[in-house]
């Protein structure tokens, strides 16, 4: 079972980024779930959601402790929180910010994780640019799919245009792609480094 924790502050689009990461994983044939959970509800107030994804059924209904997968949608909350705890030495980490994890301070961190496991993506800014607003989850979406593979662009477009419809389908459409070549070119970046 593949299991992702996407952590960020309410009005970003945390739990509408779970629904549609498990709308791509159905997309592909698998079963999946996604729940949130909220401290104070209020836009700006830390927010995590989930997202368990399995070739057979899922039945568990508890909030997910060793995440495969992490998403952390806003960067300011890297050292509020311990947004890394339980995370796998196998797993991904995907970072909403234009810096790189040693100038965000995390560079440490991760070393544990397999190369080419963790990466930033400054989502927010592709969400501004193709959305007009700074809600990063399609574009993280997207770079997670380029990051991981664990899901595929094409599955990723259709949990988007199951989510939203007409001219906002088409602009996260529009983030969630240009995310995932930006992720795909600062991969192939690093491997040729």
């Amino acid at each position: 079972m593949l299991q992702v924790r996407i952590h960020g502050r309410g009005g970003q689009g945390v739990v509408t980024a779970a629904e549609m990461l498990s709308l791509a994983a159905f997309e592909q044939g698998r079963h999946a779930q996604a729940f949130p959970s909220f401290g104070s509800e209020r836009t700006g107030a830390p927010v995590v959601a989930f997202c368990r994804i399995d070739d057979r059924e899922i039945r568990l209904r508890e909030p997910i402790v060793e995440p495969d997968v992490l998403i952390v949608q806003d960067p300011t909350l890297l050292h509020q929180v311990d947004v890394f705890q339980g995370l796998k030495p196998d797993g991904y980490v995907l970072i909403n910010s234009r810096r790189d994890l040693d100038a965000l301070g995390v560079g440490v961190i991760l070393t544990r994780l397999r190369p080419g496991r963790a990466a930033t993506l400054p989502a927010t800014e592709i969400a501004l640019e193709h959305i007009g607003r700074p809600v990063p989850n399609a574009a993280l979406l997207g770079g997670l799919a380029a990051l991981s593979g664990l899901v595929t662009l094409d599955a990723v477009v259709h949990a988007v245009r199951d989510t939203f419809a007409g001219p906002v389908a088409d602009a996260n459409v529009a983030a969630a792609g240009a995310a995932f070549a930006h992720v795909q070119r600062r991969m192939q970046e690093t491997a040729h480094a």
